[in-house]
């Protein structure tokens, strides 16, 4: 359910804006919709796990107040965010 390591450090380098940087809102996003899909076929199997869909809802409202953040500062960063992790929007 978790993100593996190396899976971590891939989405780190890929969505982030400069060389040193893990905790841009773009990498938040990244990170946060990586861990939703993990949880969303984790949820698939196991309907009745209440307590895991109570933090997927959790995380999906951290992801969208990020977005939010972000839409604020620049749309134009926000509409490649969203393009490029394939969100609706």
């Amino acid at each position: 359910m978790s993100i593996t390591a190396e899976r971590r450090q891939e989405l780190i380098k890929e969505y982030a804006r400069a060389e040193s940087d893990t905790g841009s809102p773009e990498v938040q996003v990244a990170l946060l919709s990586e861990r939703i899909k993990n949880l969303t076929d984790h949820l698939n199997g196991h309907k009745k796990d209440f307590h895991s869909r109570r933090g997927l809802l959790i995380m999906v409202g951290q992801r969208r107040r990020l977005l939010d953040y972000v839409k604020r500062k620049d749309t134009g960063r926000y509409d490649e965010l969203i393009k490029r992790l394939g969100l609706r929007r």
